[in-house]
C-alpha cells in the first residue's frame, strides 16, 4: 500500500504531530508499505531517513492556545500537490488535523483517492471552529474514516462537528527506544534524585509552576536536582527566575536530538508533566513510563487518558506549585514507591507500542477503501437510474 502522510506544521520543529507522523511512517515501512510525506518546512535541508519527504510551502508562527504553530497559510499550493498526487497514485492519504489550513485543506479538497483524517487537538474552545465550521464541515465529507488520538481530542472535535464519527486510535511509544537500562548521562547519576521535564519552553507546558515547585522541593530534599530538556521562547526568562532565585542543581539541556533524548529518562528518578492545560494525550508521557519512571503530572484532560492515579503516577490540579511540590517530595522520599509505579507503567507501555498502534491504524486504511469503494458503487447506481429514467421519460 502507498500512503501519504500529511502534515500542517513545519516539519523542521520538533512536535507532537510531527513526531506521530515519523513514526508512523517508519512503522509502515517495517510492515511493508511505502510512505510519503507532506509538510511545510523552515528549512530545505530536512530529510528524512524511512520516507520521501515533500516539503510544500514556507510555515509562519501563529499564536494559538498558549502555544504556536507554524503553519502555510498560502492556498496558493495545489499545482505543486497536484503533480505530486498525480505522479505517486496513493491508496490512502492520511491527514493529520485535516481541518487545519492551508496544506491539509487543500489537498483533502482535491484528492480522488481514499481519505483518513486524524484529530490530535484539545482545547476548552475554539473560535476559528465555532465561526468558521460551516465553512469547515463540507472538508469532513471528503473524510472516509476519522480517528482521534484520545477521548479528549474526540469529545473537542463533537463540540462543533457532533455528527462526525472518529475511532479512538492513541499516540504510539517505539519501546525498542524507550526502555529502562540504557547508558545514562555521566554527569547526572550520582546520589541527586532527578526531576525530568521534557518539552516546549512555552507558557502551557507549565515549567514555570515546576520551578517554583523545585525550589520548594530543595529544601526539603536538598540532594535533588532539576533537568529541563527542550528550548522555546520562555528560555530567557526560565533562565533569569533560576538565576534570581539562585536555584541550586538546575540543568538547562537545551534541545536534544531523538539519539539522545532515551538516556536522559534514564538517567531520571521522575518525570514531571506540570502542562496547565490544552493537551490531547501526552506523548512524554509514554516515553516516561515505556523508560520505567513514575511520573508527576497535571490533571489536564489528555493526560488523564493516559494516567492512571496511585499506579503509575501523582497526580495534582494544574498551576499548583505547592501541590505539585508536595507530590516530587513523596516520590523522591520513597524509593520503593518510584520502583513500583516505574514497573507499572514499563509494563503498560506495551499496549502503546508502534506496532500495535499501526495495525489499529491499517484497519481504519481498509475501512476507509472500503467505504470508498461503497460510496463509488452506489454513485454509479444512481448515475446509472438516472440515465434509465431519462431515457424512458423521452
Amino acid at each position: 500500500m502507498r500512503v501519504g502522510l500529511v502534515s500542517p506544521y513545519d516539519f523542521a520543529t520538533a512536535g507532537g504531530v510531527n513526531d506521530h507522523v515519523r513514526h508512523l511512517a517508519r512503522q509502515l515501512r517495517r510492515l511493508g508499505h511505502e510512505a510519503r510525506i507532506f509538510a511545510p518546512s523552515s528549512r530545505a535541508d530536512v530529510d528524512f531517513d524511512t520516507a520521501r519527504f515533500y516539503r510544500i510551502g514556507s510555515p509562519i508562527a501563529i499564536p494559538v492556545n498558549d502555544s504556536v504553530a507554524r503553519i502555510t497559510l498560502s492556498f496558493h499550493l495545489a499545482d505543486q500537490v497536484a503533480a505530486i498526487v498525480e505522479k505517486e497514485h496513493f491508496d490512502v492519504l492520511h491527514f493529520h488535523e485535516p481541518l487545519m489550513p492551508a496544506l491539509p485543506m487543500t489537498m483533502l479538497k482535491m484528492s480522488k483517492t481514499t481519505n483518513v483524517g486524524t484529530f490530535h487537538a484539545f482545547a476548552r474552545s475554539n473560535i476559528g471552529y465555532y465561526y468558521g465550521r460551516r465553512w469547515l464541515e463540507p472538508y469532513l465529507a471528503y473524510l472516509h474514516r476519522g480517528i482521534a488520538v484520545s477521548e479528549p481530542a474526540r469529545n473537542f472535535l463533537h463540540q462543533y462537528f457532533p455528527d462526525f464519527p472518529v475511532r479512538i486510535i492513541p499516540n504510539g511509544i517505539d519501546v525498542n527506544a524507550f526502555k529502562p537500562g540504557l547508558p545514562p548521562i555521566r554527569h547526572l547519576r550520582d546520589d541527586n534524585v532527578n526531576i525530568l521535564f521534557v518539552g516546549r519552553l512555552e507558557k502551557r507546558k507549565g515549567l514555570g509552576d515546576l520551578l517554583r515547585a523545585y525550589e520548594f522541593m530543595q529544601s526539603r530534599v536538598p540532594k535533588s536536582r532539576l533537568i529541563v530538556v527542550g528550548d522555546g521562547p520562555l528560555r530567557g526568562q526560565v533562565e533569569g527566575y533560576i538565576s534570581r532565585h539562585r536555584l541550586p542543581n538546575v540543568v538547562m539541556a537545551g534541545y536534544v536530538p531523538d539519539s539522545v533524548l532515551p538516556r536522559y529518562y534514564c538517567s531520571a528518578d521522575i518525570f514531571c508533566a506540570p502542562a496547565t492545560g490544552a493537551e490531547s494525550f501526552g506523548i512524554v508521557l509514554l516515553e516516561a513510563l515505556a523508560s520505567g519512571l513514575p511520573v508527576v503530572a497535571t490533571e489536564v484532560e489528555g493526560y488523564m487518558s493516559v494516567l492512571e492515579p496511585g499506579r503509575d503516577s501523582l497526580t495534582v490540579q494544574p498551576k499548583g506549585w505547592a501541590e505539585l511540590g508536595s507530590a516530587l517530595i513523596v516520590l523522591a522520599r520513597d524509593a520503593e514507591l518510584r520502583r513500583r509505579m516505574g514497573a507499572y507503567g514499563r509494563e503498560k507501555a506495551g499496549r502503546f507500542g508502534w506496532d500495535v498502534v499501526a495495525a489499529q491504524i491499517l484497519e481504519v486504511y481498509e475501512e476507509a477503501r472500503e467505504a470508498r469503494a461503497g460510496s463509488a458503487v452506489g454513485e454509479a447506481q444512481v448515475a446509472q437510474i438516472e440515465e434509465i429514467n431519462v431515457h424512458d421519460a423521452v
